[in-house]
């Protein structure tokens, strides 16, 4: 009876069309009121002498139940995958939705053509290390010990007088001391200061320039009409001025101001109703400086551009910070 039982499941399992029937034949079969279970239960009653031969018969078709039930359920379920994958699948010839262009963002669209303009004057650019150490951001560039330019407070500092750079200036340092004048450069990068506001962010980026000659070849009038140049060529019909300054690595050293962008001169908020806003800084190298490379009987002008300030200037964004929040409601007007 259990034997004829049995043939009507394999004739069952062939035939199943779902997965759910295989596991309901599953149940019915190797369950614990399942059939096999029933049978193997009936053995204690068996004679001895038949128990081994029913064990192995019964065992026989277990075996052959559950490999046919395992290939028939792998056989359905691929065919319902390749159903499924068939309903779903993608005609990549069809047209896809509008994809919106991408664009520049404003700090690297700034950065960019800042560099183009000192590359076009035969700048070369130079790139550098981000971690350094205390002589090349801080001591070659005539910043003592006590200079308040190292204070905690301004310098994410490491073990062993490691520190981030607080400016590019440490690429000209490497620079002079890895070549001979003359020298024309720009180190375009990012730098780090334990400062966070509205204008200013710990990671902000810079442009700094530097020009060695021999001496008397270079002077402070050179370096004023590439000034005057670069922010015409940004800014459009500004107005600049220069203002003495102090700068611990050039001598003479001048901050540069431009007529306000928003007021026209006239004033206003941004500008403090001074109608001028703070724009660089730039000097004469100072001689401290080309002793700590080993320079002698040179001369040479540097100047530092801070790019999200600019950035901010052209595209009148009023919070520093929210160039680096990656807000795309302010990032899709510079498409």
């Amino acid at each position: 009876m259990w034997v004829r039982l049995l043939e009507e499941w394999y004739d069952e399992i062939k035939n199943a069309t779902a997965v759910e029937r295989i596991e309901e034949i599953r149940i019915s079969v190797f369950g614990k009121k399942g059939i096999l279970a029933a049978e193997f239960a009936k053995m204690k009653s068996a004679p001895n002498e038949e128990k081994s031969k029913i064990a192995k018969e019964l065992n026989t078709h277990k075996s052959s139940l559950m490999e046919l039930l395992t290939n028939k359920k792998i056989e359905l379920q691929t065919k319902e995958l390749e159903e499924k994958m068939k309903e779903e699948g993608i005609d990549v010839s069809l047209f896809g939705t509008k994809s919106e262009a991408g664009a520049l963002h404003p700090v690297m669209e700034t950065m960019d053509r800042m560099v183009e303009y000192f590359v076009a004057l035969n700048f070369s650019v130079k790139t550098g290390n981000i971690v350094e150490d205390d002589f090349h951001n801080f001591e070659a560039l005539n910043l003592p010990k006590y200079h308040p330019a190292r204070d905690m407070q301004d310098t994410f500092y490491f073990k062993d007088e490691m520190l981030l750079r607080t400016h590019t200036s440490p690429v000209q340092i490497r620079t002079m001391m890895s070549q001979k004048p003359p020298i024309r450069m720009i180190a375009p990068g990012a730098v780090f200061r334990r400062d966070y506001d509205i204008t200013h962010t710990p990671m902000f980026h810079q442009i700094e320039g530097l020009l060695v000659d021999e001496e008397g070849k270079v002077s402070f009038a050179n370096l004023k009409y590439i000034m005057e140049d670069f922010l015409k060529y940004m800014f459009g019909d500004v107005d600049v001025r220069f203002r003495p300054s102090f700068f611990p690595f050039t001598e003479p050293s001048s901050e540069v101001d431009i007529s306000c962008v928003f007021c026209k001169g006239d004033g206003c908020r941004v500008c403090s109703h001074t109608g001028w806003i703070e724009i660089l800084g730039c000097g004469i190298v100072d001689p401290n400086v080309f002793e700590a490379v080993e320079y002698e009987n040179v001369s040479g002008y540097a100047f530092g551009l801070g790019v999200e300030r600019i950035a901010m200037l052209i595209h009148q964004i009023g919070d520093l910070r929210s160039l680096f929040e990656g807000d795309i409601k302010l990032l899709e007007q510079f498409q």
